[in-house]
């Protein structure tokens, strides 16, 4: 297994840290000071890197942590996702009409998601958001593989009915 270096191996993952802790706390200043925590935690670990299978799962799996503290802290029940997150249909709208119901369909899809339970919204989000393999996603949020597919399977599905309703 080669050496872990700091500068080279878990500096770079600052911008995706910084991205998942966002996706919880919803607050900017809030998210820097958790990617500054987990920086820290993770240096204070430097003798045990060697043993650590990934050390991308260790550093999320951290922030992730640390965010959800910092997010029961606040008693902030009302989660949803970085409004910097666009779409993936890139269609542009033909009229004015078509631009704002596609963007309340974006809106309501948001809504939907940060309603959804947390491990649902983890696990869609660094599926879908993060391109995160399954085994990937089942050792940063500590889960088998198998209830990761059944979370991001209910998500999807509690999505789709809920989004067929407001239609």
């Amino acid at each position: 297994m080669p050496m872990i270096n700091f500068q080279s191996d878990i500096l770079p993952l600052k911008n995706e840290l910084y991205r998942m802790a966002l996706r919880i706390t919803m607050n900017p200043a809030e998210a820097e000071d958790v990617v500054q925590e987990t920086m820290i935690k993770v240096w204070n670990k430097r003798d045990s890197w060697e043993q650590i299978d990934s050390i991308e799962a260790f550093c999320l799996t951290i922030c992730r942590n640390l965010s959800l503290d910092k997010v029961r802290r606040m008693d902030n029940q009302t989660q949803s996702l970085d409004a910097s997150i666009q779409p993936h249909d890139h269609r542009v709208a033909s009229n004015p009409e078509e631009q704002t119901i596609q963007n309340d369909r974006v809106r309501l899809v948001r809504q939907l998601i940060s309603a959804l339970p947390e491990k649902q919204r983890s696990c869609m989000q660094l599926r879908d958001m993060e391109g995160k393999s399954y085994k990937d996603i089942a050792t940063i949020l500590d889960i088998t593989e198998e209830q990761v597919k059944v979370n991001i399977f209910r998500a999807r599905q509690t999505i789709r009915e809920k989004f067929k309703k407001f239609l």
